[in-house]
């Protein structure tokens, strides 16, 4: 009997995806657990492993396609035969073959689902029902979807930006945030032959909107501290090749600043917030969202409940994550659910510098690399000066309901923790 292969859930609030690249062309036999497909949602990427063994009789959806939840990807048939070789047409091709007249699979009404009425501005259902549900018309909307149409993040940072617009006392209400961007004459470059012109990825992308969107919506202050690492340094000297032995990866001066960070977030829950409508929410539980570099753009995963954790035990969770963030093997509930995140970009000349809040956070602590430099320091009430491993810790935070006193006393307590040296390996 045939199989169809449908869009799984991928995370509590992954509600669609887009079908990236077809591993597999109709005709070709596929086994039980092969990736069939590989899908990217805004959370995480993912591959979408084949049910069942058999032929794939059908292929339904067209590489770059955005579907819901559900929606159905492909036919297996266990018992047909195998006609396709590795030099047919190629699944881009196929796709489109499989359905010429379903150039998009969202506008077709589906179960629970609305189809487009006259006059809406191309849309996928779900940004639909959510425009439908706050009131305001798409038509006002830019898409970033497949041939400009608007997709859920669109209607979400439009209602965003509405709601951050001001209304000025004794004037008439001006247009939306939304709109007065949407006017601007932002100037553009025309690339020229020479250049190299790279298109930007489904997660490039969504970093992109995911910045210029916290910028908006949050006022950023930034504050800065210069933190004597020397009882840090001497720690991890000492603990470091037995560390190695043990674990089998290097003990690195991220989880250290994390513990600190964590320790600092107990005494000031505040920064441990987020902003709901008109008030402020004090997250119950400390989970810290640590920056990773990949290949393909910068991924945010969460060490959850880090306030449980020792100091081994923060390492070991941030390796976990940094590994499977490189294999490409998060899945969407490792990437959401942060209350604060940490970055940490590197050496090579990283003096310091104010990262992008990551909303709905409400601060953003970013380390820089440890230089040695000759500082003055007291020591039996005379002043002297030494040689120490010093290093600047970056804080920005949201003015909406981060006074200077708090960030600077978050700021101020994370250093000396760290200065402190109170760790255990």
């Amino acid at each position: 009997m045939p199989v169809t292969v449908s869009m799984p859930q991928m995370g509590e609030s992954v509600v669609e995806g887009t079908l990236e690249r077809w591993t597999v062309r109709e005709g070709e036999w596929i086994e039980k657990d092969q990736t069939l497909c590989e899908m990217t949602t805004d959370k995480v990427d993912a591959e979408i492993p084949a049910p069942a063994s058999g032929v794939v009789t059908r292929i339904l959806v067209p590489e770059g396609t955005t579907v819901e939840v559900g929606a159905d990807l492909a036919i297996i048939d266990p018992d047909a035969k195998a006609t396709a070789s590795p030099q047919g047409a190629s699944p881009a091709e196929a796709g489109s073959a499989a359905a010429p007249a379903r150039p998009d699979l969202r506008s077709e009404a589906q179960p629970g689902v609305d189809a487009p009425r006259a006059g809406d501005a191309s849309a996928t259902p779900l940004a639909r029902r959510i425009a439908d549900e706050a009131g305001v018309p798409l038509e006002h909307m830019e898409g970033s979807g497949r041939a400009g149409r608007v997709v859920k993040a669109d209607v979400v940072r439009y209602l965003d930006e509405s709601r951050a617009a001001p209304e000025p006392a004794g004037a008439a209400r001006p247009g939306t945030l939304g709109e007065f961007l949407n006017k601007m004459r932002v100037p553009r470059y025309v690339p020229r032959p020479e250049d190299t012109v790279v298109p930007f990825t489904t997660i490039r992308r969504r970093i992109a909107e995911h910045m210029v969107v916290s910028k908006v919506v949050s006022p950023h202050v930034g504050t800065l501290a210069e933190v004597d690492m020397h009882a840090i340094v001497r720690i991890r000297e000492r603990a470091k090749s037995r560390f190695r032995e043990v674990h089998g990866y290097s003990l690195t001066y991220l989880p250290f600043v994390v513990q600190a960070t964590v320790r600092a977030l107990r005494e000031v829950p505040r920064m441990n917030a987020t902003v709901v409508d008109e008030s402020i929410v004090e997250r119950a539980g400390i989970h810290v969202g640590v920056a990773v570099e990949t290949e393909r753009g910068l991924v945010v995963p969460v060490v959850r409940n880090a306030d449980h954790y020792s100091l081994t035990g923060v390492a070991e969770a941030i390796e976990s994550l940094a590994r499977r963030a490189r294999d490409r093997e998060l899945t969407a509930d490792d990437l959401q659910g942060g209350t604060f995140t940490v970055s940490n970009p590197g050496r090579e000349g990283n003096l310091y510098g104010f990262a992008v809040i990551n909303q709905p956070q409400v601060g953003i602590l970013r380390m820089g690399e440890i230089v040695k430099r000759p500082v003055v320091n007291e020591h039996d009430g005379e002043d002297q000066i030494a040689i120490r491993p010093m290093m600047y810790l970056a804080l920005s935070y949201d003015h909406r309901i981060i006074d200077g006193v708090t960030g600077n006393g978050f700021l101020y307590r994370v250093a000396r923790n760290l200065e402190g040296g109170d760790f255990e390996v």
